[in-house]
């Protein structure tokens, strides 16, 4: 008797994963106006529709634009993207989020996205949480989306710039100010992060130079200690990849306020992680190293990652990969590890 219980567990086991399973056969795509006047908020999503080839920009994706969404596992991961971003250079990670059955939601955010990079830095800083919060509302104010799903305990990703936004809204605090005393003291050292893909040390007459033009102009901008942070009780949990970091009061992430993971590259220039993901681990007590890659550049958040070509010879040298970096491989850790972070953290009551 046992025997043919045995067997028949064998047998029916495969066919009641396949009843639990999504079941989905594409990816949609739509845009939802933003709240407030905010950018747009692209969404990606679980649809019975077949996909085709859709062109953004320099990428070839397999989307179903507009189709009719689908209920998947019913929860919302918001991703803030970095600078300047946009929402096609992390279509892998929504992929993976949708093929899990999450619904996708990322908003423009002002003035430093791939249209409009006219004001990064602690100015957006200051915007992009609530940003966050207000793609939230939209999605809840949508008909097609709205049915579908609660929004209750909601997950947030971002990466570099993006990753501020994170751990902004895990409840870490910061100051412009900061920001200015960080860079003052090893503008040197994290010279990438003062001052972005403007331009770069490289040893030559003129590194003296740059050095004090950025500190000149750091210091006439970033005067502000005010003291930023923001809450919202929908955030059930948060996935800072390669973020900017230095700028935190670290005091403020001893315990964040949900839990909280941290996507970590050795090799990243243009974040140095002593000053920034490894200064958040050494502080907090109960964050999660989501994934962590010795071999990898500050690039690794970004998939599908722009082509050579479209990138500045900085851009290129901050992002890209080093030599012997298997991409596909650690792509599909990060996006493995980040869906088995928020079904701990977002599917659990």
């Amino acid at each position: 008797m046992k025997t043919i219980f045995v067997w028949m567990r064998a047998a029916l086991l495969p066919s009641l994963l396949g009843l639990c399973a999504p079941a989905f056969a594409g990816m949609g795509l739509t845009e939802l106006p933003g709240q407030r006047g905010d950018g747009p908020v692209t969404v990606y999503y679980p649809t019975q529709a077949a996909e085709q080839t859709v062109t953004r920009g320099p990428f070839q994706l397999q989307l179903a634009p507009h189709a009719l969404p689908q209920r998947g596992n019913g929860r919302l991961v918001v991703i803030s993207h970095g600078s300047p971003g946009s929402p096609w250079v992390h279509a892998d990670l929504a992929r993976a989020l949708v093929d899990a059955g999450y619904t996708v939601a990322l908003p423009e955010h002002r003035a430093d996205n791939y249209k409009d990079g006219s004001d990064p830095g602690p100015a957006s800083w200051k915007l992009r949480p609530a940003e966050v919060s207000r793609a939230i509302d939209a999605v809840a104010a949508d008909a097609r989306f709205a049915p579908l799903l609660a929004l209750d305990r909601v997950g947030v990703w971002g990466g570099s710039a993006g990753g501020h936004t994170a751990l902004s809204l895990a409840g870490g605090s910061w100051s412009p100010g900061r920001f200015r005393r960080h860079c003052e003291t090893n503008i040197e050292h994290d010279f990438s992060s003062c001052v972005g893909f403007i331009t770069r040390l490289n040893g030559g007459l003129l590194d003296g130079l740059k050095k004090l033009v950025a500190l000149g102009v750091i210091r006439q901008r970033f005067d502000d200690d005010t003291a930023y942070s923001h809450t919202d009780a929908r955030i059930a949990a948060a996935i800072a990849a390669v973020p900017f970091a230095a700028d935190f009061d670290m005091a403020s992430l001893v315990q964040p306020r949900i839990p909280l993971g941290l996507i970590t590259a050795a090799q990243d220039i243009n974040q140095v992680p002593r000053f920034h993901s490894g200064a958040v681990l050494a502080a907090c007590t109960g964050c999660t190293r989501v994934a962590e890659f010795a071999d990898a550049s500050h690039g690794v958040m970004l998939s599908p990652m722009p082509p050579p070509e479209r990138l500045s010879a900085i851009a290129l040298a901050l992002l890209g990969d080093p030599p012997g970096f298997d991409r596909p491989a650690a792509v599909a850790q990060l996006n493995r590890a980040t869906v088995a972070f928020f079904r701990r953290h977002v599917l659990a009551p």
